[in-house]
């Protein structure tokens, strides 16, 4: 069994306290924009456009994020408080939430620049498991999204939440939606199977999907929501939706002359 003790606080400057979340939001933006930058982007154009880009996709991240939390986990809190939406850093953000803002904000830039939507989601589909990999990481430090009670040897006790031995539920997601889903993206990128711009964020779809949905089989519920129908959770759902999204979108792909 493992004691977590972390401080969430990384550091601090004067009165300013820097997270890890913070931190890795961060690591996770400036490892994946080097990456597309430096490994994925070949076309020149696109490459001149890439830096505006990232401007609308952290805030798409943000809003998108924050809002999504709010509806999806939190709607009967946040519209007795809502202006403590804007409260970021009190915690609460939705990955699902922070997909659709990226996925809005792309098509925002693309139709600026006249750009096919799905080079650009593509792109953050490659590199998008980086900063889920450190994110996840980040909800460990925070002692946040605990396990499921279990007696296995590789247990965590969060000392901030209570004495309870728990699954380590947000390493289980590092790995697979971070490191499992990064290579396995990159190898259909690299083999060239995958031409038409599109597929890959359908793939991320699916994969993402798959993954989040048995992940949180060992991932503790939101107090605030429990579990809903056939005893699934809230992200298992969600999770759902996107993963037919992601197939519906890749027989598109698929049969586009």
């Amino acid at each position: 069994m493992f004691i977590n003790n972390f401080d969430p606080v990384a550091f601090q400057i004067l009165s300013l306290e820097i997270r890890w979340y913070s931190l890795a939001y961060i690591i996770g933006i400036i490892l994946g924009w080097v990456f597309c930058k430096k490994q994925l982007i070949k076309d020149q154009h696109i490459l001149s456009l890439f830096d505006d880009f990232i401007t609308y996709l952290i805030i798409g991240i943000i809003l998108g994020g924050r809002l999504g939390y709010a509806l999806f986990y939190n709607l009967k809190y946040y519209l007795e408080n809502p202006f403590e939406i804007l409260m970021v850093w009190n915690g609460g953000m939705s990955f699902h939430g922070g997909l659709i803002g990226v996925i809005i904000a792309s098509q925002l830039f693309s139709s600026k620049h006249k750009v096919n939507q799905f080079i650009f989601l593509d792109l953050v589909a490659l590199s998008a498991p980086i900063g889920i990999f450190f994110g996840r990481i980040a909800n460990f430090t925070n002692s946040e999204l605990i396990g499921r009670p279990t007696d296995l040897p590789w247990s965590v006790q969060f000392i901030l939440i209570d004495n309870i031995k728990r699954h380590p539920s947000q390493l289980y997601e590092a790995f697979f939606e971070g490191v499992i889903l990064f290579f396995l993206l990159l190898y259909f990128f690299k083999k060239n199977y995958l031409k038409d711009p599109g597929k890959i964020s359908a793939l991320f779809l699916i994969f993402y999907s798959l993954f989040r949905f048995f992940t949180e089989f060992f991932r503790s519920p939101d107090n605030q929501i429990g579990y809903l129908i056939f005893n699934l959770t809230m992200g298992q759902l969600i999770s759902a939706f996107f993963l037919m999204t992601g197939i519906f979108l890749f027989y598109l792909k698929n049969n586009e002359k």
